[in-house]
C-alpha cells in the first residue's frame, strides 16, 4: 500500500448515497428496501437518504434538494399512487434537474401503475435484487 493510499479513500470502496423517492402510502416498501439493503447475504449496499420525517411546506422543497444533491443516485418506487404523488413526482423532476442518476422500480410485478412523465426516458425496472445491484453499482 502506498503513501497516497492512506490520504485517499478507494472510491470502490465507499457505500453509495441513494434517495428512496416514494409517495407516502407507500412507506412500507421504502422500509422494506432498507431492511434488503441490511442484509447479511444482500449484494448491496447503500446509505439511505429519503426524507424520513415531515418538514414544513415552506422549507421541504430546499432541504428536500440539498439531500437529492448531496446523492450518488435516485430510486423511484413506483405503485398505482405514485403519478399522483406530488411530492414523489417533484423529488424525481428535482433528480433530473440536479442530473442526479435515477431509476424507477415498480414495487408490485403484478400490479403495476402508470410511470410518472418525470421519469421518461429514464430506465424502469421491476424490483429485484439483481435490477438494485446493478443501479447501485453503477452510480
Amino acid at each position: 500500500m502506498g503513501i497516497l493510499d492512506w490520504f485517499f479513500e478507494d472510491e470502490s470502496l465507499k457505500k453509495k448515497r441513494v434517495f428512496i423517492s416514494f409517495a407516502i402510502e407507500d412507506i412500507e416498501y421504502r422500509d422494506y428496501l432498507v431492511e434488503q439493503a441490511r442484509k447479511e447475504n444482500s449484494p448491496f449496499d447503500f446509505i439511505d437518504m429519503s426524507v424520513k420525517k415531515k418538514w414544513k411546506q415552506n422549507e421541504w422543497k430546499i432541504r428536500c434538494r440539498r439531500k437529492i444533491k448531496g446523492c450518488d443516485g435516485v430510486i423511484a418506487l413506483l405503485s398505482k399512487r405514485t403519478h399522483l404523488a406530488h411530492g414523489a413526482r417533484w423529488e424525481i423532476k428535482c433528480a433530473r434537474e440536479e442530473n442526479i442518476k435515477i431509476i424507477g422500480m415498480h414495487i408490485q410485478k403484478n400490479n403495476k401503475g402508470a410511470v410518472p412523465i418525470e421519469l421518461k426516458g429514464k430506465r424502469v425496472v421491476e424490483w429485484n435484487w439483481a435490477n438494485i445491484e446493478k443501479f447501485i453499482n453503477r452510480l
